[in-house]
């Protein structure tokens, strides 16, 4: 039920854009992509926030209610100082995204603060094990969305108006978490201390941060290195790129808690590697011998020059799906030493994709890059976890 969840709010975000695109046109929906991508930077925040009330929630057994009101605690004032901070960055975005106001970019920071607040909240169902709480979090995250921005999109087709339906969308997911965690509290628990938390939320974000670079590095480089046409190429092959990766996403938050507990962190990982590999490939073997199908989703006739790619971009996929899962696992043992072994792989794709002139160039470099890393952390992550429990 819960990927199934998911699944509902990647549709309903992905039929955002296209409903976005439709109705603003091409000059405004241009200034929306932009706040919606940086957004998902904002968001590694709440992605850190998650994946540290989680793990404390499972590692500490019996003490879920002290844990999750000091976990609470740091979230709410995270989502008070991301918010700030965004609010005071607002001249800034409005300039360097050439809004038309500075309206939309001070709605940026409205979105960044239930956005920072929910991911406390999902962490802590995701610790607990609540798997419908949790499910009723992502849909509210989704179908609101779809609902209130079309609805403010139609009445008056902005960028402004774009965005302030999604901040008022943003709050009815941080409303439903709020709703299934309210019986939770219990005033004889005294919180523990906020700073750890907030490190290891900081030193996750670090870590997660990477990773959407790595994922996302490849279209900034077909945008400076190839041209419009086959950079919009590129950007075609990547529809299906991102489907694969988020394809097995609900794999990652289920077994997160497993991932944290360490009597089970070894037999989570392999089985959550057998499945996500076992989905990736059927991804592949379907984007092989249906590629005219896939090509249907993403563009049609006008891409159909990267048809022959379709399986490549589908391996990219898996592999950042395998990457993925990896990087939950690291924050799960709060290593830190493959975090920065993300940011190393993020400079290596920008030195030698910066070196490409086609798309199967590209992609094959960024393909290699990434196999390279994946690699690398499967053997770090092994052979931590077959030493002793404390350094694990």
């Amino acid at each position: 039920f819960l990927a199934v969840c998911i699944m509902v709010t990647n549709i309903a975000t992905y039929g955002f854009q296209i409903i976005a695109a439709r109705i603003l046109g091409p000059g405004q929906y241009g200034g929306v992509a932009s706040m919606m991508s940086l957004l998902l930077v904002v968001g590694v925040v709440q992605l850190g926030m998650q994946a540290t009330a989680s793990r404390r929630v499972t590692e500490t057994p019996g003490q879920e209610r002290v844990i999750e009101q000091t976990v609470l605690r740091a979230t709410y004032r995270a989502a008070i100082v991301v918010g700030i901070v965004m609010l005071a960055a607002s001249p800034l975005v409005s300039r360097v995204l050439r809004l038309d106001s500075i309206y939309p970019a001070l709605l940026v920071a409205v979105c960044a603060v239930p956005l920072t607040i929910m991911g406390g909240q999902a962490g802590v169902l995701q610790g607990e094990r609540r798997w419908l709480a949790l499910a009723m979090v992502y849909l509210a995250l989704g179908i609101p969305r779809v609902i209130v921005t079309t609805a403010a999109m139609w009445i008056r087709p902005t960028e402004g108006a774009a965005m302030a339906g999604v901040a008022l969308a943003q709050f009815a997911p941080a409303v439903v978490g709020w709703w299934v965690l309210r019986r939770r509290a219990d005033t004889d628990a005294r919180p523990g201390p906020v700073k750890p938390v907030v490190v290891e939320m900081l030193h996750g974000s670090f870590a997660l941060l990477g990773f959407f670079a790595l994922s996302n590095v490849d279209i900034l480089i077909a945008r400076n290195v190839l041209t419009d046409h086959v950079s919009g190429l590129y950007a075609g092959g990547l529809i299906l790129t991102k489907a694969v990766l988020f394809l097995p996403q609900f794999v990652v938050i289920i077994a997160f808690p497993s991932m944290s507990a360490e009597a089970s962190r070894r037999s989570a990982l392999v089985k959550s590697l057998a499945l996500v590999g076992g989905l990736g490939a059927c991804a592949i073997a379907g984007s092989w011998l249906l590629s005219w199908l896939a090509m249907i989703f993403i563009g049609g006739p006008d891409y159909a020059e990267i048809e022959g790619l379709l399986w490549v971009f589908a391996i990219l996929g898996m592999v950042l799906s395998v990457l993925q899962l990896l990087v939950y696992s690291v924050l799960a043992r709060r290593s830190r030493l493959s975090a920065y072994l993300l940011w190393m792989a993020v400079a290596a794709a920008l030195a030698l994709g910066a070196m490409q002139t086609t798309v199967e160039g590209l992609v094959w470099t960024v393909l290699i890059v990434d196999a390279a890393l994946a690699a690398v952390l499967l053997t770090v992550t092994f052979w931590r976890l077959s030493q002793t429990p404390h350094r694990a």
